[in-house]
């Protein structure tokens, strides 16, 4: 539907009326010469003095529309239309992901095969994204140290895009826990105060970066940052060697007790996955602790149409204008004389 962002504007339209009937007008002068015409020359003299009003009706009629015109333009006109709905406001939501040198340790089943750790993340957490309606995402990989790979967006294609383009090893072969959580609340302290969540993944211990893990969990959980933590790999898995097979823990160097207490701090939770099934569980429960179902929001999208009330006076300006000079460049003729006859 049509409608004005600037109604009373409109208010405005007979100004130029009252103008002319209200201010007063300028006295003429009365002093004019008075002389008697001849007859013949009495219709001539009317005919001039009815010239001008002729003249000001004229224009009048012209630039009567030209300002109504301009008085639509300056109340802003707009086609309003059918109401939209808007993706839910949801979520700060960060994701870290330990790309460091264990990350590349073959002990998830795939298949029927076993395959690297940050494939089986990589898979799940696509699936995850792609949940997450509304939210803002961003991502951060680390490793000796932490960089923002993906900055928070609504963009989960590119999200999706740009995590499977992490390869172990890009940030180094350790693992900065630390680093990457205060990086984590650098990014989401930036947002406007709401909600802000951290789920961070890694499958060892803190052995590299500038700030403790939980000197940065505190930071975090004063800045309002929920962590939610997620130790991955198996518990064991068989090794070939040349004196034989044996049964080895891969994970180890996971520190499931910093961890846990990192979410503690935080307000969030401590998850273990094992295999991928396991890591499919867990962020179906992140999901469901951390739901984007917000309140449905409309937007009408509003099509501004000023420019052709405006673009309409333009022309029938220009277009008196152009008459007004094209008669001025007209050869002016006298009255013809009359013959007398002989």
């Amino acid at each position: 539907m049509l409608s004005f962002a600037w109604p009373l504007v409109l208010l405005l339209a007979p100004l130029p009326w009252l103008v002319y009937h209200w201010l007063p007008r300028a006295r003429q002068d009365q002093s004019a010469l008075r002389m008697p015409l001849p007859g013949h020359l009495v219709g001539v003299a009317s005919a001039t003095a009815a010239l001008p009003r002729r003249r000001l009706r004229n224009r009048l009629l012209l630039l009567v529309p030209v300002w109504l015109l301009l008085l639509l333009a300056a109340a802003r006109p707009q086609w309003v239309g059918e109401p939209l709905p808007l993706a839910p406001s949801g979520r700060d939501l960060l994701l870290a992901v330990d790309i460091s040198g264990s990350m590349a340790t073959e002990d998830m089943p795939l298949d029927d095969e076993l395959v690297d750790r940050l494939r089986i993340v990589k898979q799940v957490l696509a699936e995850f994204v792609q949940r997450r309606n509304g939210d803002r995402l961003g991502l951060i990989l680390f490793g000796s140290r932490a960089y923002t790979q993906v900055p928070l967006t609504f963009d989960s294609t590119t999200f999706a895009q740009l995590l499977n383009e992490a390869q172990v090893g890009f940030a180094g072969d350790r693992t900065a826990i630390g680093d990457a959580i205060g990086l984590a609340v650098k990014r989401l302290t930036e947002r406007p105060q709401q909600s802000r969540v951290l789920i961070l993944l890694t499958d060892g211990a803190n052995t590299a970066g500038q700030v403790e893990p939980l000197d940065a969990a505190r930071v975090a959980a004063d800045a309002k940052v929920r962590i939610h933590t997620l130790g991955i790999g198996a518990d064991e898995m068989l090794v070939r060697s040349f004196f034989g097979t044996r049964r080895v823990n891969p994970s180890a160097d996971l520190d499931e007790a910093l961890l846990a207490e990192i979410a503690t701090r935080t307000g969030g939770r401590y998850f273990r996955a094992r295999d991928p099934a396991q890591l499919a569980e867990v962020y179906t429960e992140l999901d469901r602790l951390e739901p984007t179902q917000q309140e449905a929001q409309l937007l009408r999208p509003r099509q501004a149409l000023f420019h052709w009330p405006l673009a309409i006076a333009l022309l029938l300006t220009l277009a008196w204008t152009g008459i007004r000079y094209a008669r001025q460049l007209q050869p002016r003729h006298g009255h013809p004389h009359r013959e007398e006859a002989t």
